[in-house]
């Protein structure tokens, strides 16, 4: 049959500040008709620009320059037309992207557009309802301001979806969702590949999702395919080393929460190292000599004849070596100088509560004229959080639990209740470092603001700034940059130093790795908990995952709609979760499972 969509040999480099640089090299890759194709990697390795390639939306302002070929549904995606490339886009091509809000028409309802992509409006309310999006009628006449990040990912994905197109391309379309709405963009995506024949190319950092419903799962690094093959076959018996560290580093409901969460090494290699030899060489356990000055390709190591690693170490020892240590206690890699255990402390029962949250309710208004009304995000909370606990806060989107976050730090007036913080106040962190450090300051005069109140010398400013960034993993000389010339976990790291140079009684994190891939989750994560532990700071965290709910919380509560309908210490939540709605909440946890 012929595939749906087919790269050769694609080679993209694209531009910035008068930088040229290398974003994939020399990518193949086919996906077949009704094919669904899991493609993983950590963030920067190129995957959303070989998605961008397939829909023929590369940045013009990057000044991209391609090679090879990239053919959709007949159509040359890479050097055709723009005319020919739109009508593909429009008949054969749906797209969910990881920010809805850059996607979604923010001048359009929502329901105009999906009517726009292919349906009626009968059609377009029964999709919002099939995406997990409550009154979908009344939704249906909003704007995309007046939804929730996880609301506006539902719509997205039903205007991918509603023209039923030939290839679906879902950028990252989970990260911002809750897993039970998770669970069903992943459903409604394998309806339309079984009933309608849809084939799928879905773009995830997380081993777990792609694991549900790929057929095949392509691992990229650096620009470069590292293993393709059966779903099956790359998840349990990995023949790469980098995807082996993937499986490693993934969170679940199974880790100890007195361990060190596994991280992957610290890539050391700059990127023009990276054009020569195996770019994974400086992070890999079993590098040989000869990984320095050879590139490998993924006819290399062919552990099945529809399964290929680029990798000079033999399948065998890859999963001998590896694989064993994955079910193991694997080797901790920190970006700080020390690691510390990750035991939690002990909470002070005899100390005054740091948070006491009583009778909390939050609202605010949607729509405009008849259609005006008020909506009660929180409708009567009491929490009381002790000095030193932590408190995972865990939800579905629009249940209310960033809302009760940023009434704690004062972002959100209360309508009625009470709201009392130690003396110290709370600081917040939150889910989108980059677009919360102001771009046209230097880290340096970031921290150095923070400590503007304290009227500390000039000798002594500096040394607080270099303690902050040291804590966090940073080099000193991380001061002399701006939040673009960071990548993704460096800028989360960044907003923690900021909340913590000056010591918080309370730190708030609202969903701060939910845009991280596993590795950087996971350091970001170690790093929390022992500033927790080094600041005896109490922390309230704010997620949708459990599974970090259950490694950062001594107690989890549960939120649906503004209410808490069950609290109780993290193990005890996961394992006898009372509630039918945590246990759903439990049971939607991606965990690795090859459903084909």
């Amino acid at each position: 049959m012929t595939p749906i969509a087919e790269v050769h040999d694609l080679h993209l480099s694209l531009e910035r500040d008068g930088v040229r640089s290398d974003v994939l090299r020399g990518i193949d890759l086919t996906i077949g008709p009704g094919e669904i194709v899991g493609l993983v990697g950590e963030s920067g390795s190129g995957k959303s620009m070989l998605a961008m390639s397939l829909l023929g939306l590369l940045p013009d302002a990057a000044h991209p320059v391609v090679t090879g070929a990239v053919t959709v549904a007949g159509t040359d995606m890479a050097h055709g037309a723009e005319s020919e490339r739109r009508a593909t886009r429009r008949t054969a091509l749906g797209a969910v992207f990881q920010d809805p809000m850059t996607s979604l028409n923010p001048t359009m309802r929502v329901g105009r557009q999906i009517v726009e992509a292919g349906q009626d409006r009968a059609g377009a309310i029964a999709l919002l309802d099939a995406m997990g999006v409550p009154d979908p009628t009344m939704r249906f006449s909003v704007y995309p301001h007046e939804l929730s990040g996880g609301l506006r990912q539902r719509v997205m994905a039903a205007i991918a979806v509603a023209g039923r197109p030939a290839l679906v391309v879902a950028d990252e379309p989970t990260t911002a969702l809750d897993v039970t709405v998770q669970a069903q963009l992943l459903d409604l995506l394998r309806e339309l590949r079984d009933e309608h024949g849809c084939s799928v190319l879905l773009i995830t950092h997380d081993l777990g999702v792609a694991s549900q419903i790929a057929d095949r799962i392509a691992v990229m690094y650096a620009g470069r395919l590292a293993e393709v093959g059966p779903a099956a076959a790359v998840l349990t018996t990995p023949a790469h080393p980098y995807t082996a560290g993937l499986m490693r580093s993934r969170l679940s409901l199974r880790l100890d929460r007195g361990d060190r969460l596994p991280t992957l090494p610290v890539d050391t290699l700059d990127p023009a190292e990276r054009l020569v030899g195996c770019p994974y060489r400086a992070r890999c356990p079993l590098a040989l000599d000869r990984c320095a000055v050879e590139m490998p390709t993924l006819a290399d190591s062919r552990p099945a004849p529809d399964h290929g690693a680029a990798c000079l170490v033999p399948a065998e020892t890859v999963r001998t070596d590896l694989t064993a240590a994955s079910r193991a206690s694997a080797p901790v890699h920190d970006a700080r100088p020390t690691a510390v255990t990750s035991a939690p402390p002990t909470a002070d029962p005899a100390a005054a509560p740091a948070v006491v949250v009583s009778g909390l309710v939050c609202s605010y208004t949607t729509g405009h004229g008849r259609r005006r009304r008020t909506v009660h995000a929180v409708q009567g909370i009491d929490l009381t959080v002790g000095a030193g606990e932590a408190l995972a806060i865990v939800g579905e989107s629009g249940s209310g639990k960033s809302t009760v976050l940023r009434a704690v730090a004062g972002l959100v007036p209360a309508r009625s209740g009470s709201i009392t913080v130690a003396a110290g106040g709370a600081q917040m962190v939150f889910q989108d470092a980059g677009s919360s450090l102001t771009p046209w300051m230097t880290v340096g005069e970031t921290l150095r603001e923070r400590l503007a109140p304290e009227r500390l010398g000039r000798a002594e400013t500096e040394g607080r700034v270099t303690a902050a960034l040291e804590r966090i993993g940073l080099p000193a000389a991380v001061a002399r940059l701006r939040p673009a010339d960071l990548s993704g976990g460096q800028r989360q790291r960044v907003a923690l130093a900021r909340a913590t140079i000056v010591r918080p009684a309370v730190l708030l994190c609202d969903e701060p790795t939910s845009a991280l891939d596993a590795s950087l989750a996971a350091m970001t994560l170690n790093l929390i908990r022992d500033m927790r532990r080094e600041l005896d700071m109490t922390v309230l965290f704010v997620t949708h995952d459990l599974a970090v709910a259950r490694l950062m919380g001594d107690r989890i509560a549960v939120v649906q709609g503004g209410r808490i309908v069950e609290v109780g210490d993290s193990d005890a939540v996961v394992r006898d979760p009372r509630e039918p709605y945590t246990r759903t909440l439990v049971a939607s946890v991606p965990e690795i499972a090859v459903t084909r």
